[in-house]
């Protein structure tokens, strides 16, 4: 049985954070800024048979803007549909239904979010960020 949850104490902490220590996004995030993430954002586990086999955050104000992060299937478990369903369960997520913006990064998933109504910013000009090293 495939399920998705919101509820943080499900959360395999350290399941999250030894894939997330070797991705490109987030190289090098130790298990403390791992948990304070989690912490401070909206977070949706996928569960199979009760075991996370993904996670994705939000980071949000609940009614202006949301940012989707770290969204991750466990690669042995790709290619069955499960990042469409926890996306599908982020956009439909009651207490994220007045949301007017929501933003994320890619480099490689365009193909899904697009499936969600993502798409490239249509004034990327008026976007700036800060990037501390």
């Amino acid at each position: 049985m495939i399920e998705v949850s919101t509820d943080k104490n499900r959360l395999d902490v350290p399941f999250v954070q030894n894939f997330l220590k070797d991705i490109y996004w987030a190289a090098g995030r130790t298990i403390d800024e791992v948990q304070t993430t989690i912490d401070a954002s909206f977070c949706f586990g996928i569960y199979l048979d009760g075991k996370q086999v993904g996670f994705a955050r939000v980071v949000t104000d609940y009614v202006v803007f949301a940012y989707l992060m770290d969204v991750f299937i466990d690669e042995k478990h790709r290619g069955k549909g499960y990042s469409s369903m926890l996306i599908d369960a982020m956009m439909k997520e009651p207490e994220l239904q007045r949301v007017k913006i929501w933003r994320l990064a890619t480099s490689d998933a365009h193909f899904l979010y697009r499936k969600f109504g993502f798409k490239p910013l249509a004034t990327p000009e008026k976007m700036m960020e800060k990037v501390i090293k």
